[in-house]
């Protein structure tokens, strides 16, 4: 068994993933740690003054705080929120079909950043941390938004899209960045955030 087989099998804490997330879940499963899936439902309102990074850390730790069980020091939660950034708005999920087309319509053709926060607490400590991606659209066709949005299910997805479909298929020009990041979960950093911890 090599260091890194033996870092990942005997990581010495019981992780959980609090996330309602199939991604997060599957990149998580992905990186080879077992864990624990315990979804939580926190309330995603912030303040108004939050800016770009600062609302994904913010709902990121808030997701934490509303976790239910005590965690112990050999528990450690982890806890993440995606939003896309737009010539300085945040797009969060879209809440039907015109609000979806709405969203596509603006972040057509131009450049919009990914933010993912993430929140790792167990019983004695807390840490955080976000990455950021720049994902480029080509200018969408009213038909494909309207085709995308009928036949895909982009309303459990920051910014009414998902780079693994086929809005991102047909329409992302380049990503800067992680790819995972724009999935939901930046896999390097949390990797190393985990090794770290």
């Amino acid at each position: 068994m090599n260091s890194v087989e033996q870092h990942i099998k005997e990581f010495p804490y019981q992780i959980i993933l609090g996330s309602n997330s199939p991604r997060r879940q599957e990149l998580l499963k992905s990186l080879g740690f077992n864990f624990l899936n315990k979804p939580i439902n926190a309330d995603e309102s912030f303040p108004a003054n939050l800016q770009a990074e600062e609302i994904c850390l913010y709902l990121a730790e808030k997701k934490a705080d509303a976790y239910e069980d005590d965690l112990t020091d050999e528990e450690i939660l982890i806890t993440a929120d995606t939003i896309v950034w737009c010539e300085g708005k945040v797009f969060n999920k879209p809440a039907n079909f015109v609000e979806g087309k709405k969203m596509l319509e603006t972040l057509s053709g131009k450049m919009h950043e990914v933010f993912t926060g993430i929140c790792l607490k167990s019983g004695n400590k807390q840490t955080t941390f976000y990455d950021v991606s720049k994902v480029y659209f080509k200018k969408l066709k009213s038909e494909e938004i309207e085709y995308y949005l009928t036949n895909y299910s982009p309303y459990d997805k920051a910014g009414g899209y998902g780079v693994q479909d086929w809005l991102g298929y047909i329409g992302i020009d380049k990503i800067e960045g992680s790819f995972y990041n724009v999935m939901g979960l930046p896999v390097k950093e949390l990797y190393e955030e985990l090794v770290k911890f």
